[in-house]
């Protein structure tokens, strides 16, 4: 009961200090499983396009990040466990390769996942190559919906190595789902994804 207090306040603060709006622009917000792929500029991302879901789908959407930032004080981990009740990724090879995929495991109860898979923050501008493990989940799991998200001025809200927030409208745009095709390789589909994103910049 106190998480989901705690959760409507960071969801009314987020939505007073940028807005946090949501367009739909290639699909419905439901609450069938989906797999929300989107760019990353800045830690507060995944809290901005959590904020920007409607209450029904973000009850069971799960954020991924990065356990050495969200593991790292009580406050952080407390707000990662126990309110967005992330997904936390050891980066850098830091994961157990016989243990069970965190994100493979989420899929399979039921929850929908926010991947960021550049794996690490861009300028706002330009997409950095997607890593392989959007595809591994599309792959495993065929009936989670693959959706490209493009967050807008989030890098503004949080620039890169700042600890202040700045007040400044900042959007997630929903694009068409993107299906894998028959006999489609990785590398095709992560170029497929990645354009998808890209293009959701313009509208």
């Amino acid at each position: 009961m106190f998480e989901k207090l705690v959760a409507g306040l960071i969801v009314g603060g987020v939505r007073l200090l940028t807005g946090a709006t949501a367009r739909w622009n290639g699909c419905q917000a439901d609450s069938r499983q989906r797999i929300f792929v989107a760019n990353h500029t800045s830690h507060l991302d995944f809290v901005l396009l959590w904020s920007a879901l409607p209450g029904t789908v973000r009850a069971h959407t799960r954020p991924v990040a990065a356990a050495d930032y969200w593991e790292r004080g009580k406050l952080r981990r407390y707000l990662a466990s126990r309110v967005f009740r992330a997904v936390l990724l050891q980066r850098n090879g830091g994961r157990d390769p016989k243990a069970p995929d965190p994100m493979l495991e989420a899929l399979e109860e039921g929850d929908s996942l926010i991947l960021f898979p550049e794996g690490t923050r861009g300028n706002g501008d330009e997409l950095l190559p997607f890593k392989a493990g959007v595809f591994h989940m599309a792959k495993a799991r065929p009936s989670a919906q693959v959706v490209p998200v493009w967050m807008d001025n989030s890098y503004r809200v949080m620039p890169k190595g700042s600890l202040m927030l700045a007040p400044i409208l900042c959007s997630a745009t929903f694009g068409s789902p993107v299906e894998i095709e028959a006999d489609e390789s990785k590398e095709q589909y992560l170029g497929r994804l990645r354009d998808s994103v890209k293009e959701l910049s313009a509208i």
